[in-house]
C-alpha cells in the first residue's frame, strides 16, 4: 500500500509519550517515543493534526489506561509483512488480562499454514516489530513458562500493562 500523506499526533499516557500514525482514516501506527524500532525517518515526513482516528484512538488509550476495558478498537490498517501481519491477528485473539506465549502463536501459524514446526524466534521478532502498541497487546505476549522477555517499548512497560490488566502480576 502506497502511502501519500502520513499524519502524526502526540498523547501523554501513564506510562510516557505515544505517538499515533495514520494515512487519514486509520490507524497505521502507535508506538511508545524512542522504543526499539521507533520509525523517526517514517515520522519525520508527517504532519502534525488531530483527526477524528487520533480522537477515538485517545479515547481508547484513556479508558484502557483507566483500568477499562474498552468496547471498541479503532479502525486498524497494517503496512507490514503477510507474516507479521498473520502475528498480529493472532495477538488482537488474546483476551485481556490474559498471556499467551511465542511457542504457542508459533504452534497456531504452523497449524494454519499446515506444517510441523514454525520458529517462535520468528515470531518473536514480528511481534517486536509491531507498529500499534497496545491495541495490539503485543505486551501479552510471554516466554515459556510465562517468563517476562522482549518489549520494544521497554521491559518496564511491559511489566506495567501487564499489571493494569491482571492482579497476578501486581507482585512482579
Amino acid at each position: 500500500m502506497m502511502v501519500n500523506m502520513i499524519y502524526k499526533y502526540n498523547y501523554a499516557s501513564p506510562l510516557g509519550a505515544i505517538t499515533f500514525a495514520s494515512s487519514g482514516e486509520s490507524l497505521m501506527g502507535l508506538w511508545f517515543d524512542g522504543q526499539k524500532y521507533f520509525p523517526d525517518d517514517f515520522l519525520s515526513e508527517g504532519t502534525e493534526t488531530e483527526l477524528p482516528i487520533f480522537r477515538q484512538t485517545a479515547n481508547w488509550l484513556d479508558t484502557y489506561f483507566s483500568g477499562k476495558v474498552p468496547d471498541f478498537t479503532p479502525l486498524i490498517s497494517l503496512n507490514t509483512t503477510p507474516f507479521c501481519k498473520a502475528v498480529c491477528e493472532i495477538i488482537l485473539t488474546i483476551p485481556y488480562g490474559q498471556t499467551m506465549t511465542y511457542g504457542e502463536i508459533a504452534n497456531v501459524i504452523a497449524d494454519k499454514r499446515g506444517i510441523k514446526r514454525m520458529s517462535a524466534q520468528a515470531v518473536g521478532n514480528a511481534v517486536g516489530h509491531n507498529p500499534i502498541s497496545i491495541i495490539i497487546p503485543c505486551h501479552r505476549v510471554v516466554g515459556a513458562n510465562g517468563s517476562l522477555v522482549g518489549y520494544a517499548g521497554g521491559l518496564d512497560k511491559k511489566i506495567r500493562l501487564l499489571k493494569l490488566e491482571n492482579p497476578i502480576y501486581k507482585a512482579i
